[in-house]
């Protein structure tokens, strides 16, 4: 427990890290993009300075050029003038003086005017230095701006760079693959063809055998003639010499002996077109020899190379598992540390009875690498609403695949956690398949079943290092607000009606203690020690279990069924002592009135269901909103769940979803309730360590 204790530790410090990490680029990203606006804003007002500064320097300028004009006017109206006091001069000679004075004075105006003139020159250079040095500075901003732009880009590049490497690291698994089957098509061509060159080769050796016997018969016939004609010609002498035969005779055994000759003469020509075939077969076995050889060579290269591609293969798919699995435990410790309600989607298969004039599906999931597993589109009237969750399941999932998801998390009750597992959904959609299934069939035994051997085995395999469990079952249902005691051995129908009608007998009352669990007055509580008690009780209590028919399914469960098993251990060694709940929870399926024709009796429990699931919609906006005040109290089924829904529980909700596309509403229904849990906060769920009452009533978390 220390080490598992350390790694959640571990864990948490990685996520932390994860988290600084990811917190400190948002905050650098975002100093950067308050620097560039702060940067555009101050270049901005430079911009603006510097446009008035112009707007100001040419307007100066303009009035030193109107002064500069009447100036001018005026210089030339002093020396009309001039020219006036000059031709009448001769005519007032008393008047020269003043005009010399006159012109002294214009001369100094004038120097003055030329003195102001220089000024202006140089206040108009010293306004373009200024505008140049202001041109710098902006040229400079304009730089830094650039500068951080590129930055951006270059932590946006990185960012993207590592999704490249992510999506590249996929293609190359499915190249490998196809390369794979590639070269598994070309091992499978080169076997046909080496098998085809071995069918050629035998046929080859037996041609060159049947050649070779019928060159050694004719090696035979040839010699036999030969013997034959070499005893013709020595009758014929010993027929000359000894009886002196006719001629006719003799003319008869030489054409006898020149037939014979003709004969092997035919037969050499034959040995020798033999001899060529032979020559020949020989030499297509030693290319058939040669081609089998290369085929083999090839077939080993090939092999070689399968072997390696297997080896990588096998490499990527063992890290894409590894990879998996981590991620898997690091979104678990992060909704853990977050609080967060988990949600499982689950579709269940098509039925003989479903609406299929329907051609196209109404459900269907997402192949992206973010929504693979996750992700469920639901498409209604040609609108696609897309969902993602903590874990989708499709139709052809299995009940094993199903376990594996949320096996660790039946661990954390015998660790000392409270556990709460429920299914929601419309009527028919496999809520009590997945709770329950067929548990007298191995592959389909539900989530209940399984979860209750794996606590059992776990808790065996524990005692080796000195825990001792004590588990206590107790099984009720929610009918028209109503608790009934499904374990109850005296439960009979007269006791039902005294119960529903309000009458004396046993008050299943549910109360919260002061450390925050809750039990049920005048439960029945049976102690259990193996699976096979807890079976046989699951099995009375499926008996006692208030089901119907309606419309929309045969055998309609009509009730809330709840399972809990109080988990004490001990460990003698250590003397720790932790306390757990599992909670198994198989909700009643919400239906509408219009569809499920329900009258009378099914009607009243139609209207109980949609009134306490309407109270736990209720319930989880409100924590959705996080809101002062839950209504828990507004049903029997939310306040019996409130430890479970905003409390230190571990909560998991499985959504089920019908494929029917009569039933789309209600799955489109389902599956915004469950995105809605899915962001519910009810607080970090926390370890029961403390040491066991006397009290034996069950708790529920």
């Amino acid at each position: 427990m220390e080490q598992i204790s350390e790694s959640n530790k571990r864990l948490r410090l990685c996520v932390r890290w994860f988290q600084g990490i990811e917190e400190s680029l948002i905050l650098e990203q975002e100093k950067l993009r308050i620097s560039l606006a702060a940067a555009e804003n101050k270049c901005a007002e430079m911009d603006m300075e510097r446009k008035n500064k112009e707007d100001e320097l040419n307007a100066a300028i303009g009035e030193l050029r109107q002064n500069c004009a009447l100036l001018q006017e005026k210089l030339t109206k002093e020396e009309s003038d001039k020219l006036d006091a000059i031709r009448s001069h001769n005519r007032e000679k008393e008047a020269r003086i003043v005009a010399e004075n006159v012109q002294a004075s214009l001369s100094e105006e004038l120097e003055k005017t030329r003195q102001e003139k220089l000024t202006a020159e140089q206040k108009v250079s010293t306004f373009e230095d200024m505008y140049k040095r202001l041109q710098e500075y902006n040229t400079s901003l304009q730089q830094y701006n650039s500068r951080m732009q590129t930055d951006l880009a270059t932590t946006t590049a990185t960012l993207q760079q590592v999704e490249k490497e992510k999506v590249a690291i996929l293609e190359t698994l499915s190249t490998l693959r196809g390369h794979y089957s590639t070269v598994k098509d070309q091992l499978a061509l080169s076997k046909a063809s080496q098998d085809e060159a071995m069918k050629q080769k035998e046929a080859l050796e037996n041609d060159v055998k049947c050649l070779r016997a019928e060159m050694q018969q004719v090696r035979d016939d040839r010699d036999r003639h030969f013997s034959q004609v070499q005893a013709l010609a020595a009758e014929i002498e010993k027929y000359k010499e000894s009886t002196g035969k006719s001629v006719a005779e003799l003319d008869r055994m030489m054409i006898k002996s020149s037939a014979l000759e003709e004969t092997c003469s035919s037969q050499k020509e034959q040995l020798q077109i033999l001899q060529h075939q032979l020559v020949a077969a020989n030499e297509k076995l030693k290319v058939a020899d040669l081609s089998a050889s290369e085929t083999r060579t090839e077939f080993e290269d090939q092999k070689r190379v399968i072997g390696e591609l297997k080896d990588r293969l096998a490499d990527a798919e063992l890290q894409i598992s590894e990879g998996e699995k981590l991620r898997k435990k690091l979104h678990n410790t992060i909704l853990e540390l977050k609080g967060n309600i988990r949600v499982f989607c689950r579709v269940r298969p098509l039925l003989p009875e479903d609406d299929s004039s329907s051609e196209s599906p109404v459900v269907s999931y997402p192949t992206s690498t973010e929504a693979r597993d996750r992700g469920i589109d639901l498409i209604q009237s040609g609108q696609k609403y897309p969902f993602i969750f903590d874990k989708v399941f499709s139709h052809d999932a299995s009940q094993n695949d199903v376990f594996v998801e949320i096996s660790q998390l039946v661990q954390s009750a015998l660790d000392g956690y409270k556990v709460c597992i429920f299914a929601y959904g419309q009527t028919g959609s496999g809520k009590t398949y997945t709770m329950m299934g067929r548990p007298e069939s191995t592959e389909q035994k539900g989530l209940i079943p399984r979860s209750l051997e794996q606590i059992f085995q776990t808790s065996q395999s524990l005692s080796a290092q000195g825990w001792k469990y004590k588990m206590q079952a107790s099984m009720l249902e929610i009918y028209n607000e109503t608790i009934r005691d499904l374990l109850s051995t005296n439960r009979t129908s007269l006791d039902m009606i005294r119960v529903e009608n309000g009458a004396p007998g046993k008050q299943y009352a549910i109360k919260h203690d002061a450390n925050g669990n809750t039990y049920v007055s005048d439960l029945t509580i049976v102690d259990v020690c193996s699976i096979k008690e807890v079976s046989s009780l699951l099995h009375q209590a499926a008996q006692s279990r208030s089901v119907g028919k309606t419309q929309m399914n045969e055998q309609s469960s009509r009730s809330h069924f709840v399972f809990t098993l109080r988990i004490s251990g001990v460990n003698e060694s250590t003397e720790q002592q932790v306390q757990g709940v599992l909670n198994l929870i198989d909700l009643a399926g919400s239906e509408r009135l219009s569809r499920s024709g329900a009258t009378g009796d099914r009607l009243k429990e139609t209207q109980a269901i949609n009134k306490s699931l309407s109270c736990l919609a209720d319930v989880i906006f409100a924590l959705a909103k996080k809101e002062d005040h839950v209504p828990f109290r507004n049903s029997k089924l939310t306040y019996l769940l409130q430890p479970c829904l905003g409390g230190d529980s571990k909560t998991l909700m499985f959504v089920n979803v019908s494929p029917d596309p009569s039933s789309v509403g209600e799955s489109l229904c389902s599956l915004r309730f469950a995105a809605r849990v899915n962001s519910c906060e009810i607080g970090i769920p926390r370890r029961q360590t403390t040491t066991r009452t006397s009290d034996s009533r069950l708790s529920y978390g």
